[in-house]
């Protein structure tokens, strides 16, 4: 999937998302699990704000995401911090030639846009082959209450002097999937110019995530949900994971 017009509003979008408390449970886990974290490779990196913020804490950082649009804007990010990235197009289903890292992230729901058993699978092996042996994976999901109870059938919107957008959320075709739809209305001039995205996200149970990583070569290390040191509950709305390549 391709994020096209939507790569350039994305930080506006996201602008209230909780980038420090990523950075922490990144930071905490390294510091528990690993003697001597240095080089770390960000996983659907986006536009970068996490990877910059790795960057910023001095580690060794590569980026990969599979949108150019959403690389170029990741590289002027970068650029603007004054630190150093390198970055990939690539899908993370299909990772070559990137090297050996200490850890390896799949933040901000990344995972999510992964709609497969299989490919969620061919996900962590493909994060393992530049791993060695007790290297750290971190990862974060929506909850399955978060996509069947608080997304599907939402409507959210902003009305601002220069964006607006309506962002329509609906029941997927797949079992615990959402598809959003999303109108964007860029002022340009004395007019509104308007862009359409669509995507669609699924989660799968902790359980299910839980055995794809034994599957794919690595052990549970830890459970979370929504940046607190707790385990899942029905009502969690999202699910932080930390595993270690066996």
């Amino acid at each position: 999937m391709a994020y096209q017009q939507f790569a350039y509003l994305y930080d506006e979008l996201m602008d209230d998302a909780p980038y420090s408390d990523w950075l922490f449970f990144v930071k905490s886990a390294a510091s528990k699990y690993l003697k001597n974290a240095e080089r770390f490779l960000d996983v659907g990196c986006g536009t970068g704000s996490m990877t910059v913020l790795l960057a910023q804490e001095g580690f060794d950082v590569t980026g990969v995401d599979l949108s150019s649009d959403m690389l170029m804007v990741a590289q002027e990010k970068a650029e603007k911090a004054m630190v150093q990235l390198s970055l990939f197009q690539q899908d993370m289903r299909e990772l070559e030639g990137l090297g050996e890292f200490d850890c390896v992230t799949i933040l901000c729901d990344s995972l999510n846009y992964i709609l497969s058993q299989e490919d969620v699978k061919r996900t962590f092996i493909s994060a393992g082959k530049h791993m060695s042996s007790g290297g750290l994976l971190l990862f974060d999901v929506h909850s399955i209450h978060k996509i069947n109870d608080i997304f599907i059938g939402q409507t959210y919107g902003s009305n601002e002097e220069n964006l607006s957008y309506i962002w329509q959320c609906y029941q997927g075709e797949l079992e615990n999937s959402v598809e959003h739809d999303l109108s964007f209305f860029i002022l340009n001039g004395s007019k509104y110019d308007r862009y359409d995205e669509y995507h669609v996200q699924r989660t799968f149970s902790v359980d299910e995530y839980t055995e794809w990583l034994k599957e794919c070569g690595f052990e549970l290390l830890d459970v979370t949900a929504d940046f607190k040191p707790s385990v899942p509950t029905e009502k969690s709305e999202r699910i932080l994971f930390a595993a270690k390549k066996i």
